[in-house]
């Protein structure tokens, strides 16, 4: 197992320095209503915007958070932002990935089956996390997040957080198409249905990348958002959902 699962989420199980904190939730512990319970921590899903802030309050005290989560209006694309710049933002930026290299800035994206990805150096003093979805992933938002914490990619940690299992995927030609055109060696992460039709690894499609990179200390928590319905929100499985966050910081 590449996590330590508590009652509402999962501790990395990495090689981060202990000065690294980051978390994954799942769906429980909140107070929303279905379809949206019970943890949903995302505004933009039909919630109520005062149960989702309490969501949002509820969870910032368990973990214990050293200020509230710099959250990002996620487009699918490759942007980042340093959270920093944005702590006390009236609206929050759009992004897709958030790196900090200050103290006590918590970097968060959402997820409700794309892919979770966690990086941070070995001396613990930037950390950074991606949404990859098939469509951030093709444009480069790995890419742009490893060049954003300004170290060779030989000294990162990475985590690949819980997302849409390899079995559950079903994609169309586009998507095969936008990896294995660019790059032969992204074959092995489909497995053909038919004609149109692909299964596709987005945690192999990520680790892929990644090592392209250079990046070589990837840690990948194998639990599929779609078949766990306990535990995780699926967007693929049930359409109107809640989001789950994924947090990373660093202390002083």
């Amino acid at each position: 197992m590449n996590a330590q699962w508590h009652n509402h989420g999962l501790r990395p199980q990495w090689p981060a320095p202990s000065r690294v904190s980051a978390f994954s939730t799942t769906r429980l512990g909140g107070n929303s209503a279905a379809p949206f319970a019970e943890l949903n921590l995302a505004l933009h899903v039909g919630d109520e915007a005062a149960v989702v802030e309490e969501n949002r309050t509820w969870l910032a005290t368990q973990l214990q958070l050293p200020g509230p989560p710099v959250w990002l209006t996620q487009v699918h694309g490759c942007e980042v932002i340093d959270a920093a710049d944005f702590v006390n933002a009236q609206a929050p930026p759009q992004a897709d990935a958030a790196f900090s290299q200050t103290p006590n800035v918590v970097c968060a994206v959402m997820t409700a089956d794309c892919l979770p990805v966690l990086l941070c150096t070995q001396h613990g003093d930037a950390v950074a996390v991606a949404h990859a979805g098939w469509r951030g992933l093709a444009q480069g938002v790995l890419e742009a997040t490893v060049q954003a914490l300004k170290t060779p990619a030989s000294r990162l940690y990475a985590w690949l957080g819980p997302c849409i299992g390899p079995s559950a995927y079903e994609v169309g030609s586009e998507v095969y198409h936008a990896f294995v055109d660019q790059d032969r060696q992204t074959a092995p992460a489909f497995t053909y249905l038919t004609q149109e039709r692909w299964l596709a690894d987005l945690q192999a499609l990520a680790q892929h990348r990644l090592q392209q990179l250079g990046v070589v200390n990837i840690s990948a928590e194998p639990s599929c958002t779609f078949h766990d319905l306990r535990r995780f929100f699926s967007y693929r499985r049930d359409g109107q959902t809640g989001r789950m966050a994924t947090l990373i910081w660093f202390a002083p």
